[in-house]
């Protein structure tokens, strides 16, 4: 009996380990790659600060290369990172040097751990460390994810690189938390969980760039999803951030106003009908910001306005081959400063672009679109606007 009662304490035991998680089985890696193919069969002048393929003398080149690692910790406290490993830097002979690696996210959540008055477990967590500014809807959807190919400038400018660091607190009930990831692995391009309601204090400068002030900007997020009767879901928010923008170091003859810390303030609002088949997504945003005067000769305060309509149709294959078929239109309009640019240079942006989406599986994806775009050269001074068409192919692949 004695012997009996051993065996089945070792056996108890060794049951016990294997129920337990290692530290790399709670770790988990995943990435995708987007190469690019530009041709401009008109001016090639044109420049877009989103796409370092749109210039002269280009092909075929990496948009982006990442790598995402994740896990949770604990049961409460979870972490993410994600490296680029596409990023550009100027080169010392002014061409430009690629694929260098570059810090995209870095963070972590702390959920709340049990209910506490009329929130329910994990309803509420706090987000620290570098990760995405919730301001609209297309700036918190993953590349991965998105249609068309670049965000659209009346919204990212309010914050380049969509990211930055700072403290932010997000509201998302359990049942919400569901229709978030369900609008993401149903193919419905969602844009992910950033809370019904989230509220942030950043540094402002945008990402990767170090603080230039004591100000800090402050963000409030508010989103609904919502599943109508017969299963179509819509999303509807509006988004406002405020803060003191510092411009930096002007070029020469150009002064700055309060030594280049100018107010940075936007409202914005969106609206999404997912691909059910038929899509209509659209946001906009107005506010204030650093903007470079018509004579060019000081960076100052003026107007922001700008956003984007879209119009898509998911047609479901489902064959073994291909998946689906979407097919897009968007125009997009923005007028305003650059904040993030040196000299903060006013920019005008008009853009139609039209494209299709085949998605072969979960695992590649290939896009094809067409843009007639008017957008004022940010890069170059004089700033002038430059007006052609660009053609452009997009392979990616999922891991």
């Amino acid at each position: 009996v004695k012997l009996k009662a051993d065996e089945e304490k070792k056996e108890a035991i060794i049951q016990d380990r294997a129920t337990i998680k290692k530290w790399f089985d709670k770790i988990s890696i995943r990435g995708y790659v987007q190469a690019r193919y530009t041709y401009l069969p008109g001016d090639k002048s044109i420049r877009s600060e989103y796409d370092n393929t749109i210039r002269d003398n280009t092909g075929f080149a990496f948009r982006r290369v990442r790598l995402v690692f994740s896990g949770d910790v604990t049961d409460w406290l979870s972490f993410y990172i994600q490296p680029e490993f596409a990023g550009s830097v100027p080169g010392t002979t002014g061409d430009q040097s690629n694929n260098f690696v570059q810090l995209r996210d870095a963070y972590s959540d702390i959920f709340m751990p049990v209910p506490f008055l009329f929130f329910e477990e994990k309803d509420l967590r706090v987000r620290v460390g570098q990760s995405k500014v919730p301001f609209g809807f297309e700036n918190l959807q993953s590349s991965q994810q998105r249609l068309a190919f670049d965000r659209s400038d009346g919204i990212n400018s309010a914050a380049n690189g969509e990211r930055d660091l700072g403290i932010f607190i997000y509201y998302t009930p359990n049942e919400t938390r569901k229709l978030f990831r369900r609008l993401i692995d149903s193919g419905l391009k969602g844009s992910g969980d950033y809370g019904l309601l989230g509220v942030g204090v950043y540094t402002g400068q945008t990402l990767n760039v170090t603080e230039r002030n004591d100000n800090k900007h402050i963000v409030l997020h508010a989103t609904y999803p919502m599943e109508l009767p017969y299963g179509q879901i819509i999303q509807f928010g509006v988004d406002a951030y405020r803060g003191t923008f510092n411009v930096g170091t002007t070029s020469a003859g150009i002064t700055r106003e309060n030594n280049g810390n100018i107010l940075d303030e936007r409202v914005g609002v969106h609206f999404v009908l997912f691909p059910q088949p038929i899509c209509f997504q659209a946001e906009w945003n107005w506010g204030h910001g650093p903007q470079l005067n018509g004579s060019r000769t000081r960076v100052e305060e003026g107007n922001v306005q700008g956003g984007y309509v879209q119009g898509m149709y998911k047609w479901d294959v489902n064959q073994p081959w291909l998946t689906s078929v979407i097919p897009y239109v968007r125009y997009q309009e923005y007028s305003g400063g650059k904040k993030h640019r040196t000299n903060s240079p006013f920019n005008v942006v008009r853009e139609w672009e039209v494209g299709a989406e085949w998605q072969f599986g979960k695992a590649l994806e290939f896009t094809i679109a067409y843009a007639r775009s008017r957008r004022t050269d940010t890069q170059t001074a004089p700033y002038n606007i430059r007006e052609g068409d660009i053609v452009r192919t997009q392979l990616q692949w999922n891991f």
